[in-house]
């Protein structure tokens, strides 16, 4: 049985985290038709397809998915999706020892104004220090470069690539699997990793 979580709002400067619901649906609609350069690889529904998307979301929630949407605090708007994702016990206990941060994007205003990292920031901290998780995976389509980039930037550790791993998001490829690349960050490397992504972050606000 897969693990359910009870995952409270997670506040920060730019980005508050909130269990995601129907009711973010018109915000995530307009923020989905924003330029959408960057979803070549990328699950990310066009305004249409919003409430079907949160249904199939809230139906993956049986599977082990917590979802989130990403509301900017400046001005309170859902500008995006993310979540918390195959959750993973210890061998014939109940507590965590992994997870995964996934089903990520952000509407193209809400890129690179620190709303990514501090996102990050919150998930793992609530990863690592509340389910006292030993790993957080993260991964991407092996050939979504922009991807892997911010991935690394983030301070976890490439682990290789997986062949045919994950359905594909890519246009055209319905029904086929992609290679991921895999990474990771785990409990050893949280403290270092924590400090550089709040050093990131106040960069960003003096900025």
């Amino acid at each position: 049985m897969s693990v359910r979580l009870d995952v409270p709002v997670l506040h920060g400067s730019f980005v508050r985290l909130e269990p995601l619901t129907m009711s973010h649906a018109s915000d995530l609609a307009r923020a989905a038709e924003e330029d959408r350069s960057s979803y070549g690889f990328t699950m990310v529904p066009r305004a249409a397809e919003v409430e079907a998307y949160l249904a199939a979301q809230f139906a993956r929630e049986s599977d082990g998915l917590t979802p989130f949407a990403q509301i900017r605090t400046r001005d309170g708007m859902a500008v995006g999706c993310t979540a918390l994702w195959d959750p993973r016990t210890w061998p014939g206990r109940q507590d965590l020892r992994a997870i995964e941060v996934g089903w990520t994007w952000l509407a193209a205003s809400a890129q690179g104004a620190g709303i990514n990292v501090e996102a990050k920031l919150l998930l793992f901290t609530y990863a690592f220090e509340a389910l006292g998780v030993t790993r957080v995976d993260l991964k991407t389509d092996a050939r979504n470069e922009r991807s892997r980039r911010a991935i690394e930037r983030l301070g976890a550790r490439f682990e290789g690539v997986l062949r045919s791993w994950s359905p594909s998001w890519a246009p055209g490829e319905a029904g086929m699997l992609r290679d991921s690349a895999m990474f990771s960050v785990v409990a050893a490397e949280w403290p270092s990793v924590k400090a550089a992504l709040h050093a990131r972050l106040a960069n960003a606000s003096t900025g």
